[in-house]
């Protein structure tokens, strides 16, 4: 273009003039497209380019090129932000980005609730300076902390947790959240089962190795002989019971099949723990009555109902004073269920003991227990039986006054005698 204009201007005898009319122009076409670009840039990137010829058109291409690239890889961040952000929201552990300052940069919900983070306040914050929990302040003032910190939840009383340092990005930090109550109940329930077996199992053998000792020995009567053998027979089937009780525990714990669907005649299973219960009665000549619903029974496992009653009525014999009141029934519910209910008179049961009665070797007498052969674990097998057939059991007690344990079971699990042929009659007792 600019040789042709020397070339106009050379003809007609006016080079400078065709110059600066080609120069005007060329000045005017530019000036004409930047205000096409600047227009274009203002409307967006959603807008295609305006059309153009020659080296514009490629700079218009050009620069429309560039932005569908940034607009497919800002599609992609937010794609993978988003991922993100749900894979961390589902989390049940706790996240929290921290700048390189140690500042709060974002957090997910399982952190919000764990730590009781607020959006926006706490954005920017230190995380020292909202848990000022003594051994959390002095992980995190370490600059390359091992392992982690265990501290007690700023929500709740009584929640643990812990929170451990990962170094991520640019001298960030993510601060791992995990409420770890449950695992340190399990680990103390270990801790404490192993203790109580082993001071269980050790008494009872204290006692035979020190009856042998003096059977050995020379000058033991016929009499005495025979008194520490009694007593070595007591203590051996006092084991023998504790070893089937954590046997029958742990078998009722591991089962993972279904709890049988048979009718269970609950009057007959009664009237065979009637006799039993008069043979354990003995001495203490309790006033044990009955009120059994004949037409009244139960869809499950008729041995493990069998032991659950029958460690109820145990513990009310055991804990009640010689002569006195112990009440069973066995009845329909209100709400269509079924109930058994053991009442007693006894010594009773502070406010404080009855949420922990069915853990394992958990007393609240330790040395009447002893007195009376319990192994600790009688309700923790009432419980594990009532969980395998849908039912529950209620504990009330007052000290001095007596205790009722009532089993509930649910509607799905009764069936009654007169309502299908089918079912066997009760025995009359």
């Amino acid at each position: 273009m600019a040789g042709l204009a020397v070339a106009v201007g050379f003809l007609f005898g006016h080079l400078s003039l065709v110059l600066a009319i080609f120069f005007a122009g060329l000045f005017l076409w530019y000036f004409r497209n930047l205000l096409r670009l600047q227009r274009w840039l203002q409307k967006g990137k959603k807008y295609v380019p305006p059309l153009a010829g020659g080296l514009w058109g490629e700079v218009f291409n050009g620069i429309y090129r560039l932005q569908q690239r940034s607009r497919a890889r800002n599609k992609r961040i937010v794609k993978l932000l988003n991922r993100f952000r749900e894979s961390t929201a589902a989390l049940p552990d706790g996240v929290v980005v921290l700048d390189r300052t140690g500042n709060i940069e974002w957090w997910n919900e399982s952190a919000e609730k764990l730590l009781g983070l607020r959006y926006p306040a706490d954005v920017g914050q230190r995380l020292t300076n909202l848990i000022r929990n003594p051994d959390f302040v002095r992980y995190f003032g370490e600059p390359e902390p091992e392992g982690r910190v265990e501290f007690e939840s700023p929500r709740k009383e009584g929640v643990i947790l812990t929170a451990r340092r990962v170094p991520y990005g640019n001298k960030q930090e993510l601060v791992l959240i995990r409420d770890v109550t449950l695992f340190r109940r399990v680990e103390d329930m270990r801790r404490d089962f192993v203790a109580n077996i082993s001071h269980e199992l050790r008494t009872p053998l204290t006692v035979m190795r020190g009856f042998l000792e003096n059977l050995v020995h020379e000058g033991v009567t016929e009499e005495e002989r025979q008194r520490a053998v009694e007593l070595m027979s007591q203590q051996a089937a006092r084991m023998q019971g504790l070893v089937e009780d954590l046997m029958m525990l742990s078998r009722l714990e591991n089962q993972e099949t279904k709890v049988a669907n048979e009718v269970v005649i609950v009057p007959q299973l009664l009237t065979a723990l009637q006799e039993e219960a008069a043979l354990l009665n003995g001495e203490k000549q309790h006033h044990i009555r009955w009120d059994v619903d004949k037409d009244l029974y139960l869809r499950g496992n008729s041995k493990e109902l069998d032991s659950a009653f029958m460690n109820l009525l145990v513990n009310a014999i055991n804990y009640t004073p010689p002569g006195g009141e112990i009440m069973v029934r066995w009845y329909a519910a209100d709400d269509g269920g079924a109930c058994f209910e053991v009442q007693d008179n006894g010594i009773g049961i502070a406010p404080q003991h009855i949420a922990r009665l069915t853990e394992r070797f958990y007393r609240v007498d330790v040395a009447r227990s002893r007195e009376s052969g319990g192994s600790g674990l009688g309700l923790a097998i009432v419980k594990h039986i009532l969980g395998r057939h849908d039912a529950q059991l209620d504990i009330r007690s007052q000290v001095n006054r007596g205790s009722t344990f009532t089993c509930r079971f649910p509607t799905e699990r009764v069936a009654h005698a007169e309502q299908d042929d089918s079912l066997p009659p009760a025995a009359s007792s």
